[in-house]
């Protein structure tokens, strides 16, 4: 049998008072795709960092070819061999490819920096991409291609261990099956990869082997050809699911909202439809097809060029004028898909983040100072509406899981209460059992007699949570249909050709 290449046992890491891990095992082959996967705080990140060298263990150890071994920093994990690339890429963007290729790794005779064109160029062979511009900079490049560099940079410092964190989160389709090759080739060299990922079917197509993590301990581990996805979210949420799309009886009503002829060509390209009371209009499409700037634009982030939205019985107003401070005014709410950038503060509390654009509602009438028993009883009642695992409400959001961190920034909009809801990937990047609480929470808006236009690249959360329908490509929006219209190959047609 063949003897592991890396072993974690007892691994146990304490932050404050708060028990991150407790007793951690995990077991690694070589040549061997290890798939980690929990919940948006199961301990996941906080075993790769100390894996990697970013965080070192209160106890436990880490065996390397059978042997004990100390990390100690990032630097010394990648000259053992373990290299880690982090969801958000680690990359110098104004360097060149060459130089992110090399940088903190380069060698130098006779006060000269040696050339490692010789190992660059095999490590792009090995990746299929012998042709990327070396003299390029990096941030003019693809995500993907970004994604190739980090990887080619960690098969130069001779890893044997690389850790991928949400590798796909940001890549098409296709994308993602070239990522999965290079994978392939990698566990055919005998380089072994740690996989960690929110999607389940992207696990069940890559992995050999898994190991599942809840409450900061080890939980399951086996052979992927043994298990299924029902049994997966099973163990990582100790519960099992019966419902993965949760409903709540809502009826669709009257039209809220209007959007006619908006054009900011070639994309989008003349979007004309209609939301009503208490629909979930669903939006699909490739990435760069226009899904996301249509809502943008709605809410006045970026200026469409043409275009009018009318709300209810409120007068039509032209999109070249709208802004974010109107569109709250008329009533209509947005969730980025960044939430770290755009859709929360993460700096400031979760009491300040749920009540950042509400604050009125708080103040008193005549001093305008602000009410905060008031305040931190709405914020507390989010707290316990969605569960949000925290110390409560003036932690920082910072130091909240991604999952709970998207309950925040939902907690915002339901505080707001306005009745046009626009959600840009409101799933992205959150565990299995996030996703099914934020349905839940939609579902609920829609019965509220709310309009949500639910943006997505998750095709199975379209289907199972939408009313209707309409897929983008360049630019321009198809005719919105009932969900029970749509097939996953009918929205894969027209997103890839348009017909």
């Amino acid at each position: 049998m063949t003897e592991p290449l890396l072993q974690l046992n007892g691994i146990c890491k304490t932050f404050g008072g708060t028990r991150a891990l407790h007793n951690v095992n995990l077991t690694v082959l070589p040549g061997e795709v290890h798939a980690l996967i929990g919940e948006n705080g199961a301990g996941k990140s906080t075993l790769m960092k100390t894996l990697s060298g970013a965080y070192t263990a209160d106890a436990g150890e880490i065996r390397l070819d059978g042997k004990p071994i100390t990390i100690g920093s990032p630097a010394n994990g990648r000259r053992l061999g373990v290299a880690m690339i982090y969801q958000e890429l680690n990359l110098a963007p104004d360097l060149t490819v060459e130089e992110n290729l090399t940088l903190g790794m380069e060698r130098s005779r006779l006060g000269f920096i040696r050339s490692e064109k010789s190992r660059i160029a095999e490590a792009l062979t090995l990746l299929e991409h012998p042709d990327l511009p070396l003299r390029q900079t990096v941030r003019t490049l693809p995500i993907a291609l970004q994604q190739v560099v980090e990887i080619a940079r960690a098969l130069i410092c001779n890893a044997r261990v690389i850790i991928m964190d949400e590798p796909t989160s940001s890549l098409t389709a296709a994308d993602t099956q070239a990522l999965f090759r290079t994978i392939k080739r990698l566990r055919d060299n005998g380089i072994a990869v740690i996989y960690i990922s929110h999607f389940l079917e992207e696990v069940l197509e890559i992995a050999d082997t898994y190991t599942v993590l809840r409450d900061g301990e080890t939980v399951g581990t086996g052979r992927m050809a043994d298990t299924t996805i029902p049994e997966i979210i099973e163990r990582m949420v100790g519960r099992a699911l019966t419902d993965m799309f949760p409903k709540t009886d809502h009826a669709i009503g009257d039209v809220l909202m209007r959007v006619e002829g908006m054009d900011d060509s070639p994309i989008p390209r003349d979007v004309t439809f209609e939301l009503h009371r208490g629909e979930i209009l669903g939006i699909a499409g490739l990435v760069g097809a226009g899904r996301s700037e249509v809502i943008r634009r709605i809410f006045g982030l970026e200026r469409a060029k043409k275009g009018r939205l009318t709300i209810a019985a409120r007068p039509t107003c032209e999109m070249n004028t709208l802004t974010p401070g109107r569109a709250l005014r008329l009533g209509i709410d947005f969730l980025s898909e960044d939430r770290k950038e755009e859709g929360l503060a993460v700096n400031m509390s979760i009491r300040a983040n749920t009540t950042l654009s509400s604050l009125r509602r708080f103040a008193w009438p005549r001093t305008g100072l602000l009410n905060l028993r008031r305040e931190y009883a709405a914020v507390e009642n989010w707290i316990r509406e969605m569960n949000i695992r925290c110390a409560g409400p003036d932690q920082p959001v910072a130091d909240l899981s991604g999952g709970n961190q998207q309950k925040v920034a939902m907690g915002r909009i339901l505080e707001q209460g306005d009745d046009v809801i626009l959600l840009d990937e409101p799933t992205r990047g959150i565990d299995v059992g996030s996703k099914v609480e934020i349905y839940r929470l939609v579902s609920r808006l829609a019965a509220e007699g709310k309009g949500i236009v639910f943006v997505s690249s998750y095709l199975p959360e379209l289907l199972g949570v939408c009313d209707t329908l309409a897929v983008m490509h360049r630019g321009r929006m198809s005719p919105l249909r009932k969900i029970g219209d749509w097939t996953e190959q009918d929205i894969m047609t027209i997103a890839t050709s348009g017909a």
